[in-house]
């Protein structure tokens, strides 16, 4: 595995690949790589010839008194678990070099970024749009891999691509879970043994939304009504929202008439963690 960290090493290593027409496989992390990320690696090795992973905790994406500094950094670890997963290139740029002196550039994408955790985080798609957009142009990839956990990133991104006319297929990955069903997050390791039992609560009230739906159930504030009993039995949860919304504008719904995307937030000792599923009616 090749560690890069110089960002004009990075494009050049990118232009080579280009001109032997090796097809670029992508995925951007923030490190604290876990089962997850493994997922993407392996999608993106079975689909290109190089796969590159960057790992780069985004300054711009936090808000001020947000987790910036204490945001689960080892890179040691990291590195050892891209190179055994099989990455290419690891890329390794520095916040200073990514947004040096002067920097006065960012890309916004409108309406899905004020909604769901928009509401929360002022300002964080923003961050995330512009740090993608940016490794995309240093990367060129054909294809960039992203975990459907993060639904709404990964509607922006989407969204950014298709506005912009990137000329990059953005590939999603289901959610991969603990045994318990809690969705594997790099914030997960701000819990204590008590907080990591509360946060089954999020996937307990997502099955439930489920098996209601299955069940007949449309009205979606029933479905919510529900949902927050079973998170809110957990003392050490405070929920963001919960929704249940088209899972194209993430706008919310009130009758479920076909799919729909149940998306939460909540608020665990210092952990944010977010999950969601999709129910749908044929």
């Amino acid at each position: 595995m090749k560690i890069i960290t110089s960002i004009s090493d990075m494009h050049k290593v990118s232009l080579v690949l280009k001109r032997e027409g090796r097809t670029i496989g992508f995925v951007p992390t923030m490190g604290a790589l876990h089962k997850g990320h493994v997922t993407l690696i392996d999608k993106a090795k079975r689909e290109n010839n190089k796969v590159v992973l960057s790992i780069f905790v985004n300054p711009i994406q936090f808000a001020p008194g947000e987790d910036y500094h204490s945001y689960p950094r080892d890179k040691e670890r990291d590195e050892i678990m891209a190179s055994q997963s099989g990455v290419d290139i690891l890329f390794l740029p520095s916040a200073d070099e990514m947004y040096p002196d002067g920097y006065e550039t960012f890309v916004n994408v409108e309406g899905i970024t004020e909604l769901l955790c928009g509401k929360f985080r002022h300002g964080h798609f923003k961050g995330v749009a512009t740090v993608v957009l940016k490794l995309f142009n240093i990367v060129m990839p054909d294809r960039a891999y992203f975990g459907e956990k993060d639904y709404q990133q990964m509607l922006v991104i989407k969204r950014m691509v298709n506005d912009l006319n990137l000329n990059i297929d953005i590939v999603s990955m289901p959610t991969i879970r603990e045994e318990d069903g809690l969705a594997m997050s790099s914030r997960n390791t701000y819990l204590d043994s008590g907080e990591r039992v509360s946060a089954v609560s999020l996937y307990k009230a997502l099955k439930t939304s489920e098996d209601m739906v299955k069940n007949g159930e449309r009205d979606t504030m029933k479905i919510i009504n529900e949902m927050e009993r079973i998170i809110r039995s957990e003392t050490a949860a405070k929920i963001d929202y919960i929704s249940i919304c088209d899972p194209d504008t993430l706008k919310d719904i009130k009758t479920i008439n076909g799919r729909a995307l149940a998306a939460l937030s909540v608020r665990i000792g210092n952990a944010r963690l977010i999950d969601n599923c999709m129910l749908g009616v044929k």
